[in-house]
């Protein structure tokens, strides 16, 4: 018998059976975290055609405080929708102007905008 043959009737089942093991316990051990958003991998329209009402993150200004980092001594950080920013900082039209431990205050054309920490990030 030649190592081919050998290589195909001995090792290449075994290798085949091992792989196909693995990726069924990887895909039965996944479970996805919303972290409170909308899951995507449930659908949005119901059975019967119905739209689900999807409540868009970050309300209406479309602002989402993720998280602060407070420095009173020096530089503190804030991030919305996924950005770093600081005090100066451009976000999405708003400048920030103040960080404080649970909110951010920007401001827009003269007019002060607070958005504050959801108490599950605290």
């Amino acid at each position: 018998m030649s190592k081919n043959k050998i290589f195909y009737l001995i090792f290449l089942p075994i290798l085949l059976i091992t792989g196909l093991g693995l990726a069924a316990e990887d895909t039965a051990a996944y479970k996805y975290n919303s972290q409170g958003r909308r899951d995507p991998f449930i659908p949005i329209v119901t059975t019967d055609g119905r739209l689900i009402k999807v409540q868009p993150e970050g309300g209406v200004t479309g602002l989402a405080l993720e998280g602060i980092i407070l420095d009173e001594n020096g530089v503190s950080y804030a991030m919305i929708n996924g950005d770093v920013v600081k005090i100066g900082d451009d976000v999405n039209g708003f400048e920030v102007l103040k960080i404080e431990d649970n909110k951010v205050i920007l401001i827009k054309d003269g007019e002060p905008l607070e958005i504050e920490l959801n108490k599950e990030e605290r």
